[in-house]
C-alpha cells in the first residue's frame, strides 16, 4: 500500500489506495477497531476516515467541500481527539465525519454508499459495558452495507469476529476520495514535513569533535522540546514549530490524581530524576494494550536524553498544557457524573412504571376473567347468527340472480310495456311546467297536473339532484308498467330521458289528506264508516295482488296513508312502488325471509323485525297495513297508536279512540276491525295473521256490511262529483319521508 495517487507518485504507478473508514465511539472496541485498521489496512501517509453517529440531536458541525459535517462542538472534538493523536503517532492522516441520525446502522450504511467506502471497520459489542454499537447494529451494518464495501467487525485484542467481503469494485466517482486527493500534499511537501518532525542528531557528550550519533527512531517524541541543527550550531527551543490541530497527539482520560504525578520537579538534574519523573514513564496510558505499545520504547530513550536540556520556559509551557488537559478531564468527569445521575433517575422512573404496569396488568386479568363467561355466551349466539346469515346470504344471492334475469327480460320488453312521451309533449301538457299547475312536491321532484291525449294526468318529474331518485324511477317504471289492477295506480307512460312519469289523475288526492281533512276551504268532507271499511278492503286486495305476482312476490315496503290515492269516486289505489322489492317465492310464507342490506320505508310504518335484522318478507307489508287500518278508524297519527288502541280495548274505552267526526260507528264491527288490525301489528312476524286467509276475508265481510248499510251513509260533499278537483293527485302522495 502507498499514498493516494495524484499523478506525481511514481512508486504507486498511478493507483489509489482503498478508502478505509472506522466507526468510532467512546467504547473500548472502537480503539481496537482503529488499531486493527492502522496495522492491517492502511500505511503511513494514507488518510483514514473516522465516522461517528450523533444520536442526541444536531451536532451543529460545519460541512466541508464534499458535504460532510466536521465536528465543531467541544464535546465532539474531545471524542475525536484520542483517535487523532493515535493516527498522528502512526503518521496516518485522518478525516473526521459526524453523522446526525437516530438510526446508527442506517446512517453508517448510507454514508458508506454515498462516499464509496471500500473497507469499513466496526467495533463489536463489549459485554457488560456501555456500547452504542449494539450487536444488532453491527449485524445490520454487515448485512445492508453496499456490495462493493468489505465490513470488518473487530473485538477485544484486535481480533476480527466477522468479515463481509465485497463482491464488486467500488464506484470510480467518490466525492470524499476526490476531496481527500485534492487536499493531499505533494511529495516534496510531505518530505519537508517529515524532516520537520524528525528528531535532530545531538552531539555526543563524550565526542569532543561533536560527531553526531545515529539514532534508531526517526520520529522524536513531541515532549522533547530541544533541537540541534548540526555540530557546533546554535541550539534553539522546539516551540518555534507549531503543530496543526490534526497532529495533536496528547491523550485525555487519566484520573486527576495520576495526571498531577506527570509533572517532574522544576529543577531536577541527573539521570535518576529523569528515570523517575519522565513524562513518558509517568503518563498513564488510557488506551491500554490498544494504543502506544509500539512507540513506547522509541520514545523512552529520546525523552531521557532530551529532558535535561529543556529550558525553563518550555517546562512552564508544558505545565500549562497539562493543566489544560487536566481541566478538560475534569469537565469530562463532571459530564459523566451528570449522565450517571440522569440514568439513575430514569431507572427509578422505569421501576415505578413497572410497578404501576403490574398493578394494571392484575386489574386487567381480573376484568378478563369476568368477561370470559360473557364471551362464551356471545360465541354461542354468534355461531347461530352466522349460520342464519349464511342461509340468508344464499337467499340474497339467489334473489340477485333472479333479479338480474328479470331486469334483462324487462329491458327486452321495455319498449312495449308503456308509452314513451317526448319532453315536448310533456311541456305542452303542463304549459311548460307552469307553477300554477303544480299540485305537490314529492321526495325527489315536483308533481304537475296536465293534459295528454285529451286526458287529465299527473306528471311526476325527477329532480336531477335527488338522492336515489334514478333507481326509484326505474323501479317504479318496471313495476307499474307490467302490472294492471283496479286498486293499483295506472302508469300511462314515461319520458325516461328526462325522468318524467305520467299517471292517471286521482281527483281526491291521498288517503292521508282525506282522513285528516286537509282539503281546501277549511277542511274536506268526512269519510263515512261504510266507505272506510270499503277502502280498507280495497287496500288489502291491491296488496295481496302484489304479494301474488308471478314469478316472484313483490313487497311494497312503504305502505302508508300518504301512498294510497283516491279517485273522484273515492276508490282507493296503491301508488309509489319505487321502494318495492322482488323476493323469492319462498319468502311469501311466514317463516322464510329475504335478507336486505338496509331497511327502507317510513318511520312508524316499518316492520320492527325487518328494521332490526334486515329480513324482508310479505309479512313486513302486513305490519304497515295494520298501522294504516288503525288510522282509518281513529284518524290519529301513527306514533304509539298500536299501544293506545290495545290499552283501550283492554279497558273497554275503544269508543273514545274512534274518529269523532263519524257519529254512527257500529261498535261491534269497529271492535272486530281494531282487533284484526292489532294482530297485523304484532312485533314478531310469525304472530301476524295471513293476509289472504285471515285479514282479507274479515275486511271483505265488513265491506259487505257497509254496502248493505249504504242507505244510511252520510252524504259527502263532492262525492261522485270530483271534490276539490283542482288539487287532485295531492302532494301527500309524494311528500312522504324516506328511511333507507
Amino acid at each position: 500500500m502507498g499514498k493516494y495517487s495524484d499523478g506525481k507518485d511514481g512508486e504507486t504507478g498511478g493507483s489509489s489506495y482503498p478508502l478505509v473508514a472506522v466507526c468510532i465511539d467512546k467504547d473500548k472496541n472502537s480503539q481496537n477497531a482503529l488499531k486493527y485498521a492502522t496495522e492491517t489496512l492502511v500505511h503511513k501517509g494514507q488518510t483514514i476516515i473516522l465516522v461517528h453517529v450523533n444520536t442526541k440531536g444536531t451536532s451543529g458541525g460545519v460541512e466541508d467541500a464534499a458535504g460532510y459535517k466536521q465536528p465543531t462542538d467541544p464535546q465532539m472534538k474531545d471524542l475525536y481527539l484520542p483517535f487523532r493523536c493515535f493516527c498522528t503517532r502512526k503518521d496516518i492522516h485522518c478525516k473526521d465525519v459526524v453523522l446526525d441520525d437516530h438510526d446508527v446502522a442506517k446512517s453508517i450504511v448510507e454514508f458508506a454508499a454515498h462516499a464509496a467506502v471500500e473497507k469499513l471497520v466496526v467495533g463489536a459489542t463489549a459485554r457488560g459495558g456501555f456500547c452504542r454499537f449494539k450487536a444488532e447494529i453491527c449485524s445490520t451494518i454487515s448485512k445492508t452495507a453496499p456490495d462493493f464495501c468489505t465490513v470488518y467487525v473487530v473485538t477485544k485484542g484486535g481480533k476480527v469476529t466477522s468479515v463481509r467481503q465485497a463482491i464488486r469494485q467500488a464506484p470510480a466517482v467518490s466525492p470524499l476520495r476526490t476531496m481527500i486527493q485534492g487536499h493531499k500534499p505533494d511529495h516534496a511537501h510531505a518530505l519537508a514535513l517529515a524532516q520537520k518532525w524528525a528528531a535532530p542528531t545531538p552531539p555526543s557528550r563524550g565526542d569532543a569533535a561533536g560527531t553526531p550519533m545515529v539514532q534508531d527512531n526517526p520520529i522524536m517524541s513531541p515532549f522533547a522540546r530541544t533541537t540541534g541543527l548540526s555540530a557546533g550550531s546554535a541550539r534553539k527551543p522546539f516551540p518555534e514549530f507549531s503543530l496543526p490541530e490534526s497532529s495533536d497527539i496528547s491523550f485525555i482520560g487519566a484520573a486527576p490524581r495520576r495526571s498531577i504525578e506527570r509533572y517532574p520537579p522544576r529543577l531536577s538534574n541527573g539521570s535518576e530524576g529523569l528515570d523517575q519523573h519522565s513524562f513518558e514513564a509517568r503518563t498513564p496510558n488510557r488506551w491500554g494494550d490498544s494504543f502506544g505499545n509500539d512507540s513506547a520504547a522509541g520514545h523512552s530513550q529520546t525523552s531521557t536524553s532530551s529532558w535535561c536540556s529543556q529550558p525553563t520556559d518550555d517546562m512552564e509551557a508544558e505545565m500549562k498544557r497539562l493543566r489544560l488537559e487536566l481541566k478538560q478531564t475534569m469537565d469530562m468527569y463532571s459530564t459523566a457524573c451528570k449522565e450517571a445521575l440522569s440514568a439513575k433517575q430514569k431507572a427509578m422512573e422505569l421501576q415505578r412504571w413497572k410497578v404501576e404496569e403490574e398493578q394494571r396488568s392484575h386489574e386487567t386479568r381480573l376484568t378478563e376473567e369476568s368477561a370470559m363467561a360473557l364471551i362464551e355466551q356471545e360465541k354461542a349466539k354468534a355461531r347461530a347468527a352466522i349460520e342464519a346469515a349464511e342461509a340468508a346470504q344464499r337467499l340474497a344471492d339467489l334473489e340477485a340472480q333472479k333479479r338480474i334475469g328479470a331486469e334483462m327480460k324487462a329491458g327486452a320488453r321495455e319498449s312495449v310495456r308503456y308509452r314513451k312521451y317526448t319532453i315536448e309533449e310533456i311541456e305542452i301538457g303542463t304549459d311548460h311546467f307552469n307553477e300554477a299547475r303544480k299540485v305537490g312536491e314529492g321526495g325527489y321532484g315536483p308533481v304537475y297536473k296536465g293534459h295528454l291525449d285529451h286526458t287529465p294526468v299527473a306528471i311526476k318529474v325527477l329532480r336531477p339532484d335527488a338522492a336515489q331518485g334514478r333507481s326509484q324511477f326505474q323501479q317504479e317504471v318496471e313495476v307499474l308498467s307490467c302490472i294492471r289492477h283496479p286498486n293499483m295506480v295506472l302508469l300511462l307512460g314515461a319520458c325516461p330521458e328526462y325522468g318524467c312519469l305520467v299517471y292517471e289523475y286521482m281527483a281526491h288526492g291521498s288517503l292521508d289528506d282525506c282522513l285528516f281533512r286537509r282539503g281546501g276551504g277549511g277542511g274536506g268532507p268526512v269519510i263515512p264508516w261504510q266507505h272506510r271499511f270499503r277502502i280498507a278492503a280495497e287496500i288489502a286486495t291491491g296488496l295481496l295482488f302484489l304479494h301474488q305476482t308471478k314469478p316472484e312476490p313483490l313487497v311494497h315496503r312503504d305502505l302508508k296513508p300518504g301512498n294510497i290515492l283516491l279517485d273522484r269516486n273515492y276508490v282507493s289505489k296503491i301508488s309509489d312502488v319505487g321502494l318495492a322489492r322482488l323476493v323469492p317465492p319462498s319468502v311469501a310464507d311466514n317463516v322464510t325471509q329475504c335478507h336486505m342490506t338496509s331497511a327502507a320505508g317510513t318511520f312508524c310504518y316499518i316492520d320492527p323485525e325487518y328494521q332490526q335484522t334486515g329480513m324482508l318478507g310479505v309479512k313486513s307489508d302486513v305490519y304497515s297495513l295494520g298501522v294504516m287500518l288503525l288510522q282509518i278508524v281513529t284518524a290519529r297519527p301513527p306514533m304509539g297508536l298500536t299501544h293506545h288502541v290495545g290499552r283501550a280495548l283492554e279497558r273497554g274505552t275503544f269508543a273514545d279512540l274512534l274518529d269523532p267526526a263519524v257519529h254512527d260507528w257500529p261498535m261491534e264491527e269497529a271492535h272486530r276491525f281494531a282487533e284484526v288490525s292489532l294482530r297485523c301489528c304484532e312485533l314478531r312476524r310469525k304472530d301476524r295473521p295471513d293476509l289472504a286467509t285471515v285479514v282479507l276475508p274479515e275486511l271483505n265481510r265488513l265491506r259487505a256490511l257497509g254496502e248493505d248499510n249504504m242507505e244510511y251513509c252520510n252524504p259527502m260533499g263532492g262525492f261522485g262529483g270530483g271534490m276539490h278537483s283542482s288539487s287532485g293527485f295531492h302532494s301527500g302522495h309524494f311528500s312522504q319521508t324516506r328511511h333507507v
